[in-house]
C-alpha cells in the first residue's frame, strides 16, 4: 500500500496549525510546514533571504517536502501550512484541502492573533483579508473544507475525504 500525501492549505487564521495539532493528537502523521519546513527565501531562486519576514518569501524546503512525501511508513501524511513555492512540489500531493471561512470569522480570528503571529500587524492583516477575497494565495482546484465548523468536525471531514480518495484509487479493477 502506498503513502497518500495531502496538503492542508488556506489563508492565515483558517486553522491549519490547529488541524495539524489535532491530526497529530489522533495519531496521524502531520507536518506543520510553517514550523517544520519554512524559511525566508527568494521565491524565484529559493536562496535564503535576511531581514524582515515577508509573506512573499515564506518558502518550504523542497527537498525536505519530497523526502517526507516519499516516506512509506505512514498511510497518510498531511502537510499543513502555506508556502509561496508550493508549485515546486504540488505534484507530490494526492489531494489539497483548502480551509475556508467567511470574512467576518476571518476578521475575528485575526483580532485574536498576538504580535508575533502572521496577520497580527495591520499591514499583514490587510494582506490576509485581500488574499482571502481574491483566493490568489491558495492552489487552484483544492477541495474546500468549511473551517467555521468545530475543529473535530473539520478534521473528521479531512480524514473522511482522504480515505475516500485512497480507497477509490486502491480499488481493484480501477481503470488507469
Amino acid at each position: 500500500m502506498g503513502v497518500w500525501n495531502f496538503l492542508v492549505e488556506g489563508v492565515s487564521s483558517t486553522g491549519k496549525t490547529s488541524v495539524c495539532a489535532e491530526l497529530r493528537l489522533r495519531g496521524h502523521h502531520a507536518v506543520n510546514g510553517d514550523t517544520d519546513l519554512a524559511f525566508q527565501g527568494h521565491p524565484g531562486t529559493g536562496e535564503p533571504t535576511s531581514g524582515e519576514r515577508s509573506h512573499w518569501h515564506h518558502l518550504w524546503r523542497v527537498d525536505d517536502v519530497r523526502v517526507l512525501a516519499a516516506d512509506r511508513s505512514h498511510r497518510f501524511t498531511f502537510f499543513c501550512g502555506g508556502s509561496r513555492n508550493v508549485h515546486q512540489f504540488l505534484d507530490v500531493f494526492d489531494g489539497v484541502f483548502v480551509l475556508t471561512i467567511d470574512a467576518d470569522t476571518l476578521a475575528e480570528r485575526l483580532d485574536g492573533r498576538s504580535g508575533d503571529e502572521f496577520g497580527a500587524l495591520p499591514e499583514e492583516r490587510e494582506l490576509v483579508l485581500r488574499l482571502h477575497l481574491t483566493g490568489e494565495d491558495t492552489p487552484a482546484g483544492g477541495i474546500p473544507v468549511d473551517a467555521t465548523a468545530s475543529l473535530e468536525h473539520v478534521v473528521d471531514e479531512i480524514l473522511e475525504r482522504a480515505r475516500a480518495i485512497a480507497d477509490r484509487e486502491e480499488a481493484p479493477g480501477r481503470d488507469d
